[in-house]
């Protein structure tokens, strides 16, 4: 088993920036790909980004996020963060970490799930 423990998130207005981190433990030897996913209100879950934890691995992102977005790792405390620059109100959404195989966090269905953070962009 795998536990995530997410931090950071909250609300920034429109042009602003956030950072998210995301804690693994337990059976982190099960995990080849984190990723970053976020809901919105009646929307699809959607993927944001993925990074696979082979140092030098492929980094992933959605087209809404690219040139704003950053996903890294270190690997050392398996933790991954994203960082979130001039943020828009679309990307109001629960956050949630994600990790497992690499099919799987690209295919959007992971093993593990950490709880979600709220992420609000007010205009």
């Amino acid at each position: 088993q795998v536990q995530l423990v997410e931090s950071g998130g909250g609300s920034v207005q429109a042009g602003g920036s956030l950072g998210l981190s995301c804690a693994a433990s337990g059976d982190t030897y099960l995990i080849s790909c984190m990723g970053w996913f976020r809901q919105a209100p009646g929307k699809e879950r959607e993927g944001v980004a993925s990074t696979a934890t082979l140092v030098g691995g492929s980094t992933y992102y959605a087209d809404s996020v690219k040139g704003r977005f950053t996903i890294s790792l270190d690997n050392a405390k398996n933790t991954l963060y994203l960082q979130m620059n001039r943020l828009k109100p679309d990307d109001t959404a629960m956050y949630y970490c994600a990790v497992g195989s690499c099919p799987q966090v690209r295919g959007g269905t992971p093993n593990y799930w950490g709880q979600g953070t709220q992420v609000t962009v007010s205009s």
